[in-house]
């Protein structure tokens, strides 16, 4: 799965193409969307993005985990994690291009 990796500026670049704005607004939208979808994340909403998927802001209490090299147990401070779950229509699609193509594992 040597695939390549969408950036800022691919998304920039494709608004350009699809929308018709000049390149620098094309970058200040999509900086604009980032920018309040992290802001939603920080303040610990949920951002649901209909048809793709939900980014979820989680709390994980402190736990004992242990160094894998040595075995011994460290302590795991709390945190908050992001997690995303795509949608059923998101899991299709990819579904149904990975039998197009006819990827195997």
């Amino acid at each position: 799965m040597g695939g390549k990796t969408v950036t800022r500026a691919d998304l920039c670049e494709a608004v350009y193409q699809k929308v018709g704005l000049s390149r620098s607004e094309s970058a200040e939208l999509v900086e604009s969307v980032l920018s309040e979808i992290a802001d939603c994340l920080v303040t610990g909403e949920a951002v649901k993005l209909s048809s793709f998927g939900s980014f979820v802001v989680r709390s994980k209490g402190e736990r004992i985990g242990r160094n894998p090299k040595t075995g011994e147990e460290v302590p795991i401070s709390p945190r908050r994690v992001m997690v995303f779950k795509p949608s059923n229509v998101l899991k299709q699609r990819i579904n149904e291009a990975l039998s197009y193509v006819g990827v195997a594992d």
